[in-house]
C-alpha cells in the first residue's frame, strides 16, 4: 500500500443549529459544500457526541456534510438527559433533520454505536439513504455486551479492566452493567460521577491497538463521562430498545439495495470482527473491508484510510 490518506483539513461549519423535540434541543452543524452530496455523520457511544475531527472524513468540496449530537450528549440539551431518550426517537429525529434541512436522501456514516443507529435508522427509513459507511459493527446482542461488560475484553487489557471493577463489591461483580446501573440511578452524585468516569475510561482504553494511559485520560472529562456513561448504560440495560436482540441483523433485507462499505479492524476489541462478518454474511452485496493491523478507533491509520476511500468513492472524488 502507498501512503496512508489522511483526513482533510479542519473546515468551519456555514450553519450551526438547533432542532426541537419535546424536550429536547438537538445541535446540529452543517460544513463543506452546501450544494454537495449530503451526508450525516451518526457519532458513537451511544452519548458520545460529534466533534470538529469527524467531519474531516468527507472532502469538503464535494459533501454537505452534516453533524449533530444525540440526546442528551455533547452540545445538545438537557445533558446526560434520558428522558425519552431511545433509539427510535434518534432514528425520528434523524429522519426530521433530514426533513428540516430539505435533504431527499443522503448517505450516513456511522461507527460503533453509530453502524448500530445507521442501521436501525435505514430499515426504518430505507428511501431516505443514497449510501452508508460503518465501521466497527455493533447490534447490541448479549454476547457482545458480555464480551465487553464481564468477560473477553477483560483478558486483553487486564490493567484497564481492574480500574473498571473497582469501583464494585465483589459480590456484585457477576452483573457489572447492572452494579453500574445501581449506581447510576442512585443518590450519592460524586459515586456517580467517579464511576461514569471509571466507565468511560474502561472504554477509551480498549479503543486502540495502542493501549494509551494518556488517551485515556482524555475521558476523564467529568461532563462528557456523565453522558457517555449514563447513556450508554440506559442503552445498553433497555436492550437497545429493540424487540430482539437480532432485530438489525434480520433487518438487513430491507437494506440490501443500498450501497455500502463496511470497515472493520481486525483486533477491534470493542466491537470484535466477528461482528461485521456476520452482518457481511447476511448482506453479500454490501463490501467488508478489514483493517488488518487495526482496533476501534476511526483515526488509526488503516481505518481512516479506508473510510476516506468509502466516502471518495461515494462522493465522486478521483485523486
Amino acid at each position: 500500500m502507498t501512503e496512508h490518506l489522511k483526513l482533510y483539513p479542519a473546515i468551519k461549519p456555514y450553519d450551526i443549529g438547533f432542532m426541537v423535540a419535546g424536550e429536547h434541543k438537538i445541535y446540529y452543524e452543517q460544513c463543506g459544500n452546501p450544494n454537495g452530496k449530503p451526508a450525516v455523520f451518526l457519532h458513537g457511544g451511544p452519548g458520545g457526541g460529534g466533534s470538529e475531527a469527524v467531519r474531516r472524513f468527507f472532502n469538503p468540496e464535494a459533501y454537505r456534510i452534516i453533524v449533530f449530537d444525540q440526546r442528551g450528549c455533547g452540545r445538545s440539551k438537557p445533558h446526560a438527559s434520558l428522558t425519552n431518550n431511545t433509539t427510535w426517537d434518534l432514528v425520528a429525529d434523524i429522519e426530521s433533520l433530514k426533513q428540516k434541512l430539505g435533504i431527499n436522501k443522503w448517505l450516513v456514516f456511522g461507527g460503533s454505536w453509530g453502524s448500530t443507529l445507521a442501521l436501525a435508522y435505514a430499515q426504518t427509513h430505507p428511501d431516505s439513504v443514497s449510501e452508508m459507511v460503518l465501521r466497527g459493527i455493533f447490534m447490541l446482542r448479549k454476547k457482545e455486551l458480555d464480551w465487553f461488560y464481564q468477560d473477553g475484553a477483560s483478558r486483553i487489557f487486564p490493567e484497564a479492566w481492574k480500574n473498571f471493577i473497582n469501583l464494585i463489591d465483589e459480590s456484585k461483580r457477576d452483573n457489572l452493567m447492572q452494579a453500574y446501573h445501581e449506581i447510576f440511578v442512585g443518590s450519592d452524585q460524586q459515586k456517580s460521577l467517579s464511576a461514569a468516569i471509571a466507565w468511560s475510561k474502561w472504554e477509551a482504553a480498549c479503543s486502540s491497538i495502542d493501549y494509551s494511559p494518556e488517551r485515556v485520560e482524555e475521558f476523564s472529562n467529568p461532563e462528557f463521562a456523565l453522558a457517555f456513561a449514563l447513556i450508554e448504560n440506559h442503552y445498553f440495560m433497555n436492550e437497545g430498545f429493540l424487540n430482539d436482540e437480532n432485530q438489525l441483523l434480520d433487518g438487513v433485507e430491507k437494506i440490501r439495495s443500498i450501497p455500502t462499505i463496511i470497515v472493520q479492524g481486525r483486533y477491534d476489541i470493542v466491537c470484535p470482527a466477528g461482528t461485521a462478518y456476520e452482518l457481511s454474511e447476511r448482506w453479500p452485496e454490501a463490501s467488508l473491508v478489514i483493517a488488518p493491523f487495526s482496533g476501534h478507533s476511526a483515526f488509526e491509520k488503516e481505518i481512516t484510510h479506508e473510510l476516506i476511500l468509502a466516502t471518495d468513492k461515494f462522493g465522486g472524488v478521483d485523486r
